[in-house]
């Protein structure tokens, strides 16, 4: 696949088969990852993954059960209690793989980079018949100092990027994309 047919077929997969993601393919993704840029080539970024979706579906449940008690501000709060409140719904959508991207420092440039980061990942997967989906509704109990202690992460990384991986039961159709607003200077 070349990038352009990556770019355009790249979907956030929520529904994945029970296929098993193999090691070998999740450290091909992460060698996408790393080839992202980087101000000053600084490549801010650590990864944590797990491989086990019984884990990953009791982190799920933790997630779920911290969020209704602590649902950050947001525009969408009503909206977002009601996805939490649906029953069997999971925060990582019982995906058989789960890769944090965190940052090492707590500069908005390491954050921005670890995003680069993220999305050469989600690209990479594409091209692999992989499905992925960041799940930023995680982060704010992933980043909770007592998730970082279980999840034995350092304490001073942040976590920006949660994404699960999987086989897709299907490929989710486009939501299309309103056109570019573009301003030429000069």
């Amino acid at each position: 696949m070349n990038v352009m047919d990556a770019i355009r077929n790249r979907r956030a997969v929520r529904e994945y088969s029970n296929a098993p993601i193999a090691r070998s393919t999740v450290e091909s993704l992460l060698e996408a990852a790393v080839l992202a840029p980087s101000a000053m080539n600084m490549q801010p970024w650590s990864f944590a993954v797990s491989l086990n979706p019984h884990q990953i579906d009791r982190w799920a449940e933790q997630a779920k059960l911290w969020l209704m008690d602590h649902l950050p501000p947001m525009k969408m709060e009503a909206a977002a209690r009601a996805i939490l409140e649906q029953p069997g719904y999971s925060v990582f959508y019982h995906a058989p793989a789960l890769v944090l991207i965190l940052a090492k420092s707590a500069d908005t440039q390491a954050a921005e980079d670890c995003c680069l980061a993220a999305q050469n990942l989600m690209l990479a997967a594409r091209d692999q018949g992989i499905g992925s989906c960041w799940i930023g509704f995680a982060r704010p109990w992933l980043d909770l100092p007592s998730t970082k202690r279980e999840l034995n992460l350092p304490e001073n990384y942040h976590v920006v990027a949660p994404i699960i991986l999987g086989v897709p039961k299907e490929w989710p159709e486009t939501h299309g994309r309103t056109p570019a607003e573009i301003r030429w200077l000069g």
